[in-house]
């Protein structure tokens, strides 16, 4: 395996590290739950939001390409995701739940289906692994809110 790749899953599984800390969090220390939801949430658009990011240098390159999508295309792509992820932080949380859970899997069949010729296969393996742990952690986190409501 190439160093890049090496790098990427290093990083890829760090990235994991605020989700499964922060919803350990919910359950571990209630008293704090609602900062700990709004970093969730935060920490939930800002990655998203760097998702977004990685279509920006493919767009660039396609210049003098035949590739399936065009550079408009993917630009267009790079900001649905990116204001997705700050429409999310103004939504109460029963919406932040919806969007962030849509988005992530959405981000994921975008990659894993039309983008899928831009990537390597060891980084469609590794998005598959990162996007169910963080999809596992948004519907985690869904079922803490709405049981967490349903007992007041």
């Amino acid at each position: 395996m190439i160093a890049v790749a090496r790098l990427a899953i290093l990083v890829g599984i760090a990235g994991l590290i605020p989700f499964l800390g922060i919803l350990v969090g919910l359950f571990a220390l209630p008293q704090y739950s609602v900062a700990l939801l709004g970093y969730f949430y935060l920490y939930s658009a800002g990655i998203l939001a760097f998702m977004a990011g990685v279509y920006w240098p493919i767009a660039m390159q396609l210049d003098n390409c035949s590739y399936p999508l065009s550079p408009l295309i993917t630009m267009l792509l790079s900001q649905l995701f990116f204001v997705s992820a700050g429409i999310g932080l103004l939504l109460p949380v029963p919406g932040q739940i919806l969007l962030y859970t849509g988005a992530y899997l959405t981000l994921y069949l975008v990659d894993a289906f039309w983008m899928r010729v831009y990537w390597p296969e060891w980084y469609l393996r590794l998005r598959l692994v990162l996007t169910a742990v963080v999809l596992a952690c948004q519907l985690t986190t869904a079922v803490w809110f709405f049981l967490l409501h349903a007992a007041h």
